[in-house]
């Protein structure tokens, strides 16, 4: 099974871009974050041609996270299903052949010490908080996807002396991710990868792509079980290089 994710940023934007990458990559699923539209806008019909259907939990102007796949989609969820009264649509779920494939929009945070980078690390708490009460990390397969608006590493970092201190990679935040991975997540990524380099967003301001200004935020965090499948992932940078793209491009990984 091939597994990517991609936060698209504006799927009104990037629909050409996705139905494409779709065509010529082949995924057996694809998580998308940031879509920023409304499930009505969201372009069925063509994935349908493609040869895939969709879930959808859209969201005009921000937010928005959908999961397009090959193979049925079962026990679709939305949010995190708490008590906390919460209208960002950043998070949906889906069980695709055995597995549960979460796609996952992280809060950016804005500035650290902020109101919203309280929410961002409240919802990463309440996202563990939904990860204990719905599976066994033993004997369930997970696959959480997304733009965890996280780098785990300094090596994760083109210029770390700039995202150090930010709310992409400062210590509380790194802390609250691996709070997160402590529930029994596995990067999977990273192993093949393990000394870094490999980004999956690099900023618009300043020709970040073109300056190697880039960051790893975007991941696939899976259950022992199924990590234990993974033979490969890989950036798709060549997406990145595309006219009027995202600014992340897709990240995939190959299980057994």
């Amino acid at each position: 099974m091939k597994v990517a994710t991609w936060n698209v940023n504006s799927i009104r934007a990037r629909q050409q871009h996705v139905v494409d990458w779709l065509d010529a990559a082949r995924p057996d699923v694809l998580c998308l974050q940031e879509l920023k539209a409304t499930a009505d806008e969201f372009p069925f019909d063509q994935v349908r041609e493609s040869g895939y259907e969709a879930a959808v939990f859209g969201q005009r102007t921000y937010n928005g996270v959908a999961i397009v796949s090959r193979y049925p989609l079962a026990d679709v969820r939305e949010g995190l299903g708490d008590d906390e009264d919460d209208p960002q649509a950043r998070l949906i779920s889906a069980d695709i052949e055995g597995v549960t494939v979460m796609s996952a929009y992280f809060p950016n945070g804005g500035e650290v010490g902020s109101d919203k980078y309280d929410y961002k690390l409240r919802w990463m708490e309440r996202l563990r908080g939904l990860l204990e009460q719905r599976f066994d990390a033993e004997t369930d397969e997970v696959a959480l996807c997304g733009d965890f608006n996280v780098a785990p590493w300094d090596d994760d970092i083109g210029r770390p002396t700039e995202w150090r201190a930010s709310v992409l990679a400062c210590d509380s935040v790194r802390e609250a991710l691996d709070g997160v991975a402590s529930f029994g997540l596995r990067d999977v990524v990273r192993p093949f990868h393990p000394q870094g380099g490999v980004f999956s967003w690099w900023d618009y301001r300043g020709r970040g792509f073109e300056r190697g200004n880039g960051l790893r935020i975007d991941h696939v965090y899976c259950t022992p079980k199924l990590a234990e499948r993974a033979i490969g992932a890989v950036v798709d940078r060549a997406e990145r290089a595309r006219k009027s793209p995202s600014d992340h491009a897709p990240v995939i990984v190959e299980f057994a």
